[in-house]
């Protein structure tokens, strides 16, 4: 059975307080169930506005999406998400990458793992982090983290802060099929140094990591939640013209964008048709967008439909 569609937004602008209330207030008065934030150098911490975000919002569930793993310690990250998860009333959903982008690390001094290594660190993160969160203890001596934690010192509201894995390769959607609670498919595959592309844009591609997915998941595959993370909307009776302007910005055909989750351009009845095909063919029922009131008509047609 299909699941009923879910909506939330990737916020941009998370340094300015009350820019930030009056974002996250419309959020939830347009009816989107999340509002997420980012983990980039250069940008703000990516915890800290969600708690903002949380306290000036009565229902709306908050996270970042998704955070670089090669920042962070798992047993100090648990005590983070703990932290937050506490403070906005279980409203933490807890997003999780592998990190890609050279340049970031470079800057700050931070090894950047090849991506064996790093997606190897990964899996080890998060089988860590699972165990802090649900039990609040981890004995584990691994290939790069050796925890002794018997109390982690303070317990999150939530009984299972949900993960929500976004990645592309094979070895991290095989990751996400053993861990995630909601599996984020992002269209992007990152180059020499990370530098992103939509590499992952067409439907084929797709269809073959909904495989490595269900392959990796065996009998969790329908407990899986699946997302994808828009990278453009535009909503409107006449914005379909634009296709082929789109198709050259990503460097991709017009039927890709045409097909693809990460653009969605059209009218109301065209991108809600569109939506419900690419649930019933990689069932994807939550759709994070960063224009909210643009797209806040598809979001209203189709939010628990």
């Amino acid at each position: 059975m299909a699941r009923p569609f879910r909506f939330g937004v990737q916020a941009r602008v998370l340094d300015d307080r009350d820019a930030l209330v009056s974002t996250a207030r419309q959020v939830e008065q347009l009816g989107y169930g999340e509002l997420f934030s980012y983990d980039h150098i250069g940008t703000v911490d990516p915890f800290i506005p969600l708690v903002i975000a949380a306290e000036a919002t009565e229902r709306l569930r908050v996270g970042p999406l998704v955070l670089n793993n090669e920042l962070h310690e798992p047993a100090l990250l648990a005590r983070t998400a703990a932290t937050v998860d506490r403070l906005s009333s279980g409203r933490l959903v807890l997003g999780l990458g592998t990190g890609y982008m050279q340049s970031e690390h470079d800057a700050i001094g931070v090894l950047l793992r090849p991506p064996a290594e790093r997606i190897e660190r990964f899996e080890e993160s998060i089988r860590a982090l699972r165990a802090l969160l649900d039990d609040g203890r981890c004995q584990l001596d691994g290939t790069y983290h050796h925890l002794a934690v018997d109390d982690l010192g303070i317990r999150p509201v939530q009984a299972r802060v949900p993960f929500l894995i976004g990645g592309h390769g094979r070895r991290v959607v095989g990751i996400a099929g053993r861990h995630a609670d909601v599996f984020q498919y992002t269209g992007l595959s990152h180059g020499a140094g990370g530098v992103p592309s939509a590499g992952g844009f067409d439907l084929a591609a797709l269809d073959e990591r909904t495989r490595w997915l269900e392959d990796a998941a065996g009998e969790r595959a329908d407990q899986i939640e699946r997302s994808a993370l828009v990278q453009l909307t535009r909503i409107g009776p006449d914005v379909g013209g634009r296709i082929p302007e789109m198709a050259d910005r990503f460097g991709v055909s017009r039927e890709v964008i045409e097909e693809t989750p990460f653009v969605l351009v059209g009218s109301v009845e065209q991108v809600v048709d569109k939506l419900e095909r690419l649930r019933e063919r990689l069932g994807i029922s939550h759709v994070v967008v960063r224009d909210p009131e643009g797209f806040a008509p598809v979001a209203e047609a189709l939010t628990g439909r």
